[in-house]
């Protein structure tokens, strides 16, 4: 059993004033693996108020001595690359080649941001005015579960590159990760007080951070609920908010599609991080003219996907983070039934040969009409609802008809007819046949999957404040 009973504030590991304690758990075997002491509202005004000291000294540094910093970071997360993949298959069981990819992207985060901060125009002559980007001040991140090491690695990421200090709310269930990430922060060696990170409950640390009259900026990302309320939150003080936010990801599979090589993307973008991921594509768009073959396809390709825990190499899909979890995934899938969506693959319960563990049998619904809750909810499970259109308008119009906007999918066999489509589509990133990730292009939502953008120089514009000076 793991006991973690510090936090880090002002260049230190200490003790919280909060006494609250949350289990962890293995999601894979069910077992608590351990326990975290939680801060409290007290623990959240020491942090503000030691980012505070170090803001003046960090507003002043210039962008060469920030790439430096970044620098410094990048070296020190990557030399616990092993740690942090320890770490992330025991805590959060997502299968190998997921959590490769999370701790590889978490250190190159800060390299990446380096490079912004070096060709970013910090200062801009506008007619006879000398335009200078400032840093805001105090930035409060709050952080999911779903991929902890990449969050917490991009928020802070942004607000060293635009001479910000930060205080991180991780979430509770993986402080594991959190603490491992902590240490390499610490290692880096960067002023006492610039980042800050404490444990705790969203309705107490995260609503302590979301009032603090000493926080200029929220960074967070998590539900379209929570997303609300902070926002909500931030408004009485007009603090500055990059809200990412939930999804409802279209695929839309075009007519000249080759489905052999798109029925795999299709999955893989749908069941991505076992589909507990707010860009997963969770609804595929299919013609009818083809829809027979598509259903086949989906079917025979579905079930060889191996589920298991992240200890196993071959498996694709790990288990749930935890039994709520779990038992939401399990109440759609009823509710998918109930609503007359045809189960064409999957349903209730655990894989076959998985008696423990908080495993979902990977399901696909076909009959599916986008006005079902199933197919207008994030699930943030392993479900895939198949919708059937009859011709392209018809497609375009179902992705958009969603409160959601964050990434969608087109899958084709001509480039130029995918990116047609992808150009209508009302969604702050499409991916066209499976296309990999860019570091540097901007990431945010359309509609009520957020505001703002993060990554590269367009996630830097959102730390900044313009200010103008005419003579």
């Amino acid at each position: 059993m793991r006991t973690i009973d510090t936090i880090y504030i002002d260049g230190a590991f200490v003790t919280p004033h909060g006494d609250d304690r949350a289990p962890l758990f293995n999601p894979a075997t069910e077992k608590q693996i351990g326990e975290v002491r939680l801060g409290d509202a007290d623990d959240v005004n020491h942090a503000v108020a030691a980012a505070k000291r170090a803001f003046p000294a960090m507003a002043h540094t210039t962008p060469a001595e920030r790439a430096v910093m970044l620098r410094r970071l990048h070296k020190a997360v990557a030399a616990r690359a092993d740690d942090m993949f320890a770490a992330m298959v025991e805590e959060y069981g997502a299968p190998s080649s997921f959590t490769g990819f999370s701790v590889q992207h978490a250190a190159a985060l800060f390299e990446d941001m380096a490079k912004t901060v070096e060709t970013y125009a910090f200062r801009r002559t506008i007619g006879r005015a000398e335009v200078s980007m400032e840093p805001l001040g105090v930035v409060a991140a709050i952080i999911p579960w779903n991929s902890t090491l990449g969050f917490i690695a991009s928020k802070i990421a942004t607000a060293i590159a635009a001479g910000s200090t930060i205080v991180v709310k991780p979430s509770e269930m993986s402080a594991i990760q959190t603490q491992v990430m902590a240490q390499a922060v610490h290692a880096a060696g960067l002023s006492k007080g610039v980042i800050n990170i404490v444990n705790g409950y969203g309705p107490i640390v995260g609503a302590a951070l979301s009032t603090h009259p000493d926080i200029a900026k929220i960074s967070f990302t998590g539900s379209t609920m929570t997303g609300r309320a902070i926002l909500t939150a931030a408004a009485q003080t007009f603090k500055r908010v990059t809200l990412e936010l939930g999804g409802k990801g279209p695929q839309i599979l075009l007519e000249d599609a080759d489905l052999a090589t798109a029925i795999p993307i299709a999955l893989a973008s749908g069941f991505v991080n076992s589909g507990q991921a707010c860009v997963a594509g969770t609804r595929l768009l299919a013609p009818e003219s083809r829809l027979d073959e598509t259903l086949a396809r989906l079917k025979d390709h579905i079930e060889t996907l191996k589920v298991g825990a992240a200890t196993d190499p071959n498996a694709q899909i790990g288990p749930m983070v935890s039994q709520k979890q779990w038992e939401r995934v399990q109440s759609y899938i009823r509710l998918g039934i109930d609503e007359g969506a045809t189960l064409l693959t999957g349903g209730e319960g655990r894989p076959d040969g998985l008696e423990h563990g908080w495993f979902v049998r990977p399901t696909v619904f076909a009959d599916v009409a986008n006005q079902m809750r199933i197919a207008r909810e994030e699930i943030f499970g392993p479900v895939l609802c198949v919708i059937p259109y009859r011709n392209e308008a018809e497609a375009i119009a179902i992705a958009n008809d969603t409160s959601y906007g964050l990434q969608s999918y087109v899958l084709s066999s001509d480039l130029d007819h995918a990116k047609r489509v992808a150009g209508q589509l009302q969604a702050g990133r499409v991916v066209i046949n499976g296309a990999p990730h860019e570091p540097l292009a901007p990431f945010g939502g359309f509609k009520q999957s957020g505001i703002g953008r993060e990554y590269g120089a367009f996630g830097l514009d959102g730390f900044l404040e313009p200010r103008a000076v005419l003579s």
